[in-house]
């Protein structure tokens, strides 16, 4: 079998954290680094890395997300957006953007306030609402609009060039902001001494299209990116497998396997260092230390894709690769900081 995984924020973006890498135990994810071929390649959003794999530079990202949504309802066609409910702040006098992953919003908020913007903003589209963190915009006309994947500026502060500032849809959103703020439910959540839904964050405009056939026969994914993205290409999406078991228990032989292992994504974006070593521990535990059993075994070759502040890394394993004996593991803190010294592993 060739395995490749897609792990979104693999390695801690301070590498001098103590507290987070100075005594985490990775013994399987260092065991594998070590034997592997490595490459970096510049940062990009973990979405664009996704689409990559099926051989998409330019994806309409919020018609392949919403493809994937468990509840979706009739109506794809059209130019869709990822309309994602954000709270904007000032810090240090620059403006820093939280999805609400980083604050709750109950899915019963989210559905009065998309009910009002629809309302209110019916000439431009509709919006759909797929999960409180969710939204989707159908736009009646469709509209060219720059502006990068959520997960690669949330909890960061928004610079000029992350968004199409002169574009005609970020200067409607000025509209939306000023009318938001005024919402019964953002007045509720300000005396609750909550995070108001203040602004929205549109991205990955198009229309739904065809997706070329992938050398993946499956995608193992909770992700509804990812599963839009394997319907759309006409290829087997199942749930995540919760380990390396349970995948190989269910894959056939002989066949090439994409799972995409998010979990530690809301962490980094968050800054939760407990959240991401717990969720580490559980990669560790489930994947990778039974990957080192199974290298050169059930699984013939293993890629890790890891989409991270230090660049896209990439691991490939052969089966031959694991009787390089020579070749001593390092600590994951000390790769690390070689990625930021801008090294070589």
């Amino acid at each position: 079998m060739r395995l490749t995984l897609l792990v979104p924020e693999l390695i801690w973006p301070e590498p001098n954290d103590q507290l987070t890498l100075g005594k985490l135990a990775a013994p399987g994810f260092e065991w594998l680094a070590a034997h592997a071929g490595f490459s970096r390649q510049p940062r990009q959003a973990y979405e664009h890395l996704l689409a990559t794999q099926f051989g998409l530079d330019d994806a309409p990202f919020g018609a392949l997300r919403r493809l994937g949504e468990s509840n979706q309802t009739a109506g794809d066609d059209g130019h869709w957006l990822c309309a994602d409910p954000v709270h904007l702040r000032f810090h240090h006098e620059r403006i820093v953007l939280a999805d609400a992953g980083a604050f709750d919003l109950d899915l019963d908020e989210a559905q009065a306030i998309a009910a009002a913007l629809n309302s209110e903003f019916a000439d431009i589209g509709r919006f759909h609402v797929a999960t409180a963190r969710r939204w989707y915009l159908q736009l009646h006309t469709p509209t060219t609009h720059h502006a990068e994947p959520l997960s690669h500026i949330a909890g960061r502060r928004l610079d000029d060039e992350l968004t199409d500032k002169n574009g005609v849809l970020t200067r409607w959103l000025n509209e939306v902001q000023m009318f938001l703020h005024g919402h019964p439910v953002n007045a509720r959540r300000q005396a609750e001494g909550k995070p108001a839904v203040n602004s929205l964050w549109l991205w990955g405009g198009g229309p739904l299209a065809k997706v070329p056939a992938p050398e993946f026969s499956t995608v193992w994914s909770d992700n509804p990116l990812a599963t839009g993205l394997a319907l759309a290409a006409d290829i087997e999406a199942l749930p995540g497998a919760a380990s390396l078991g349970s995948l190989l228990a269910d894959a056939e032989a002989d066949t090439s396997q994409l799972a995409v292992l998010d979990t530690l994504l809301p962490s980094v974006l968050t800054e939760d260092s407990p959240g991401w070593r717990s969720a580490f521990d559980a990669l560790e535990k489930d994947w990778f230390v039974p990957l080192r059993g199974e290298l050169g075994r059930r699984v013939d070759t293993l890629t890790i894709l890891a989409p991270t502040i230090y660049g896209q890394l990439t691991w490939t394993l052969h089966g031959k690769n694991r009787w390089k004996f020579w070749r001593k593991a390092r600590p994951l803190q000390a790769m690390a900081k070689d990625l930021a010294e801008g090294n070589t592993l």
